[in-house]
């Protein structure tokens, strides 16, 4: 029974699923365009179209990720009342107008009616393109003079339909018709051309009847005396004509016989023509026959080379092809590990010298808080700073001093002295011990290459308000 249940449910899902595919299958009536928005893919330019129009077809509306929306094809009826419009004589004008107008079918424009109309009531539609008639309507009547506009409907029609046509496409409409009823001024200068162009018909017509009247008498007079001229002439050419029609009569069986004559002489020459034509037609047919037979065994023979065409193209251009992209995969892949080879090294360079750098910023950001906690510590002192630091270095800078006389060998030292004064009042042993000693880099010019100096004390110098003490106390 198992299987018959697992048939069951396959079928319910397959009837649901053709369901909700039938479902967002949209047809689109002849009075409206389907609009399809949301992901519908790129136009013709490239870019991201907004929305795919559809008129008089159908169309599969994807879930989630499409929606849709009808564009009534239905034409607009807006009357347009034009007052106190600037004409370019500087005369204002009243043109009642009516439009009717409707959304287009091209392609460009339903696109721009899907961007800006779609959603829109019947009343906002009206809204918007009654504003752009008044616009476009206002500018034509001031390129144009008043007789223009009143005597020249047809140019007055075709400016209004070319600007507001122009303008209308970019919302997607397109006009109709345009019915204008009537123009009138407020200064009267139409009806002022009315009624001369009234008095003017009126002077006419009476000029045409007064001259029709003088032509029906002059014609009545020539006609009475054509009467009496074609009577008289009748008699003279009823006697001409007893006498000619004998004649007429004979030329005319003379001329019958010549016409036979003439049309077997047509026939004889039409049945010549078209036998010829047959038998040209017959070759022609012929050799058509054999061109045919010609082309067929020279296209078999085309066919028959691209096949052996294509089978050597199949044995050795493919694979020596598939050979060539697989090396250059395989190379492709060589470049990719070395690179990658190569970004791990180079990231572990970065990552010992980063961690470098940073134990050396460590070391000497604590030496510089130590240093900031000394000088505090000397009462913010540096010179205080600077000789505490010497006090805690000066063993080792006595040891230096020691090491380097230490390392000096001298077995045995014989000096002879006669107690002889040397300048300064020494003897020459202790000058030969004092230059000697002085032969050993002393501290102070250790210090000073360092860029400091020592303290007065340790030069054997005293400060000098003990100097001072010393003087007042010996006076």
């Amino acid at each position: 029974m198992q299987p018959v249940y697992i048939i069951i449910i396959a079928a319910v899902v397959l009837i649901v699923t053709l369901a909700a595919i039938l479902k967002r299958y949209k047809r689109c009536p002849s009075d409206k365009i389907l609009v399809i928005y949301g992901k519908t893919g790129r136009n013709k330019s490239g870019g991201i179209s907004s929305a795919k129009c559809v008129h008089g077809g159908a169309a599969f509306i994807w879930p989630v990720f499409q929606s849709y929306a009808f564009l009534d094809l239905k034409p607009i009826s807006i009357e347009c009342n034009l007052t106190n419009a600037l004409s370019k004589q500087n005369i204002r004008v009243d043109v009642p107008c009516r439009f009717t107008v409707g959304i287009s079918t091209e392609p460009e424009n339903m696109t721009n009616a899907a961007e800006r109309l779609l959603g829109l009531s019947i009343e906002n539609i009206q809204n918007i393109a009654t504003d752009i008639l008044f616009g476009q309507l206002r500018l034509v009547i001031a390129t144009m003079d008043i007789e223009e506009i009143n005597s020249d409907r047809d140019k007055f029609l075709a400016n209004v339909s070319m600007n507001v046509e122009a303008e209308l496409k970019k919302i997607g409409l397109k006009l109709i018709n345009v019915n204008v009823t009537d123009i009138r001024d407020e200064s009267g200068y139409i009806e002022a051309l009315g009624k001369e162009a009234a008095a003017k018909a009126i002077n006419d017509a009476k000029k045409s009847v007064a001259e029709q009247n003088r032509f029906g008498e002059i014609g009545k007079a020539e006609a009475d005396r054509d009467k009496d001229i074609r009577i008289a002439e009748t008699l003279r050419d009823t006697r001409i004509c007893t006498a000619d029609a004998n004649a007429k009569a004979v030329e005319g069986e003379n001329d019958s016989k010549i016409a036979i004559a003439a049309s077997d002489a047509r026939r004889r020459e039409k049945e010549a023509e078209s036998a010829r034509i047959a038998i040209a037609a017959e070759k022609v047919q012929a050799a058509k026959a054999l061109e045919e037979a010609y082309k067929s065994e020279r296209d078999a023979e085309i066919a028959r080379a691209e096949r052996e065409k294509a089978t050597q193209q199949a044995n050795i251009v493919v694979p020596a092809q598939i050979e060539k992209e697989k090396a250059i995969i395989d190379a492709e892949a060589e470049a990719e590990k070395v690179r990658r080879l190569a970004k791990g090294e180079a990231d572990a360079i970065y990552a010992k010298m980063d961690a470098q750098a940073r134990g050396m910023l460590e070391i000497l950001s604590k030496q510089a808080e130590g240093f900031n906690q000394l000088v505090a510590a000397a009462a913010g002192d540096p010179q205080k700073a600077v000789l505490m630091l010497i006090a805690d270095k000066l063993p080792e800078l006595v040891k230096t001093q020691v090491e380097a006389v230490k390392g000096i060998k001298i077995d045995k030292v014989t000096v002879w002295d006669g107690n002889a004064q040397a300048e300064g009042g020494k003897t020459a042993t202790s000058n030969f011990i004092s230059g000697m000693m002085k032969s050993v880099p002393p501290l102070e010019e250790l210090f000073n290459m360092a860029g400091m100096s020592l303290p007065s004390y340790l030069k054997g110098q005293q400060p000098d308000n003990q100097e001072d003490a010393g003087s007042e106390t010996g006076k």
